[in-house]
């Protein structure tokens, strides 16, 4: 069996973020939350003003405003948060040869990790990127 952190590590070695105040205290994210000696993850920053620097995050950025716009009261929680890249994760994409991010995941990292991130598949028809989805 895959220990936390092992798997933790294998699907996030690295993380590319911007500045932004939730990215405030790096060792909370990359240190291992039972033991502080052991790191899960490594943090680095974009320069400000380049978030071309982030490539795909981008994308899956101008999804979540679709579903929550910058300024709109919508009180997220995990599982509000978890529908919504459930929907967002689970539509296809062109420059994924017509794939969504959810099946070349589960290619690799299978069906079960996918469920212990919370994320499930969205048949296409049932997708709904707007902000009714977390209402």
């Amino acid at each position: 069996m895959i220990k936390h952190t092992s798997l933790f590590y294998r699907l996030f070695p690295v993380i590319l973020t911007d500045n932004g105040s939730e990215f405030s205290n790096p060792r909370a994210i990359e240190e291992d939350p039972h033991d502080g000696n052991i790191l899960r993850t490594l943090v680095f920053y974009c320069h400000a003003g380049a978030s071309f620097e982030k490539g795909a995050c981008e994308v899956n950025h101008g999804f979540i405003r679709r579903v929550s716009p910058k300024g709109a009261d919508i009180p997220l929680s995990q599982p509000k948060i978890s529908r919504m890249m459930s929907h967002i994760n689970s539509y296809a994409r062109e420059g994924l040869n017509g794939r969504s991010p959810y099946d070349l995941f589960s290619l690799i990292y299978g069906e079960e990790t996918l469920q212990k991130l919370g994320i499930q598949r969205i048949p296409a028809r049932e997708i709904i990127l707007k902000p009714e989805l977390l209402k």
